[in-house]
């Protein structure tokens, strides 16, 4: 691991999470950052703890639930000892859908619950509805957060 790694999660059940955590790997090396990208169904709590830099990008499913292949490691992120992710340095981009009643709900729970186990946020979390696509407003808040956690 080198000293400008970030770790990028995504939770996702139609890929778009996914696609965003590929953009955001493709722009880390133009703020010096040495980029990994992982399925979070593939990330263990040690993995997020022993990070330095932690980007999440995860949808919400249904009702305000967590994709599939993000709902044991969120749950296992909620079991972990306080204080776990004290040396973690993250920002969360949630995609969601303003016609359901929970919007980006998954990607508020990772907010929250990383920062409750001792995480420090270095932007605003994001959330973004179906239609991200048609303004910059994603891209743009990916290449902040990037150069926000390259400096760290």
């Amino acid at each position: 691991m080198s000293d400008k790694e970030i770790l990028i999660i995504f939770g996702t059940e139609t890929g778009n999470s996914e696609a965003l955590a590929d953009d955001a790997k493709s722009l880390a090396g133009d703020y010096g950052l040495d980029a990994k990208i992982m399925d979070m169904d593939d990330v263990s709590v040690e993995d997020i703890s022993n990070s330095k830099r932690l980007l999440i990008c995860c949808s919400t499913w249904g009702e305000g639930d967590q994709p599939t292949n993000a709902e044991d490691l969120y749950e296992d992120v909620c079991e972990a000892d306080e204080g776990s992710m004290d040396n973690v340095n993250f920002a969360v981009l949630a995609l969601g859908d303003t016609a359901y009643e929970f919007f980006c709900e998954s990607g508020k729970q990772w907010d929250t619950i990383i920062e409750q186990k001792g995480g420090k946020r270095v932007n605003d979390r994001i959330d973004c509805d179906v239609d991200y696509d048609d303004d910059d407003e994603c891209e743009n808040w990916i290449k902040s957060t990037l150069e926000k956690l390259g400096n760290i």
